[in-house]
């Protein structure tokens, strides 16, 4: 089981790594679900029980929003401990260090960027948005995740932020996963139209 999350992370890491090396954002973002399809339809660590694994015929998406690919320049915040809610409960131990701020719809927004503090460590983005428990899962998706190789990286010193590669967490899928939700502060008021839908 150990080898087998270590191959679904080497996989995961290797696809955001072609994606930031591809010129067209289109062609990565087609990559990346025709990828993402093939392990949750075939790779034992899916969050997919085998029963649903069976009658998967893909994951559902937006179509590709030019509009949804932003840059956001990262601002430092005082470190903060936040306790952010898990699906199943718990709440781990975050500390959010900066916050990353960027122009989407006309309107500038900013979203809380969070350090793991257990589960390896890493950099946490989730979102929550007007599409959140409508055409999109409700407790939010995952834009930035490091922890599970979800990176696409940086331009011109801004980080990049496309919301047309926002995932939805395991948990969405299958209760057995645990996944932080989107914290309060990280829901936005204005509905985005791009990546997974639910």
């Amino acid at each position: 089981m150990e080898l087998e999350l270590l191959d679904w992370k080497r996989r995961i890491a290797e696809l955001y790594a072609r994606v930031r090396a591809a010129a067209d954002p289109v062609d990565a973002w087609r990559d990346w679900r025709e990828t993402r399809d093939e392990l949750f339809a075939r790779h034992p660590q899916s969050p997919l029980d085998a029963e649903a694994r069976a009658a998967f015929r893909g994951l559902t998406y937006f179509d590709y929003d030019p509009a949804a690919r932003v840059l956001a320049a990262v601002e430092p915040t005082e470190p903060a401990a936040l306790e952010v809610p898990m699906s199943r409960g718990e709440t781990p131990s975050f500390i959010r260090f900066g916050r990353a701020r960027f122009e989407l719809g006309g309107a500038e927004h900013a979203l809380g960027l969070y350090w793991l503090e257990g589960y390896g460590g890493g950099v946490y983005l989730p979102v929550a948005d007007a599409t959140s428990g409508d055409t999109t899962y409700g407790a939010g998706r995952y834009v930035l995740d490091t922890v599970k190789g979800a990176d696409l990286g940086e331009q011109d010193g801004l980080l990049v932020l496309d919301f047309n590669f926002a995932y939805n967490p395991s948990c969405a899928y299958d209760p057995r996963w645990a996944c932080p939700l989107a914290p309060p502060e990280n829901r936005l008021a204005i509905p985005i139209r791009a990546g997974e839908r639910f």
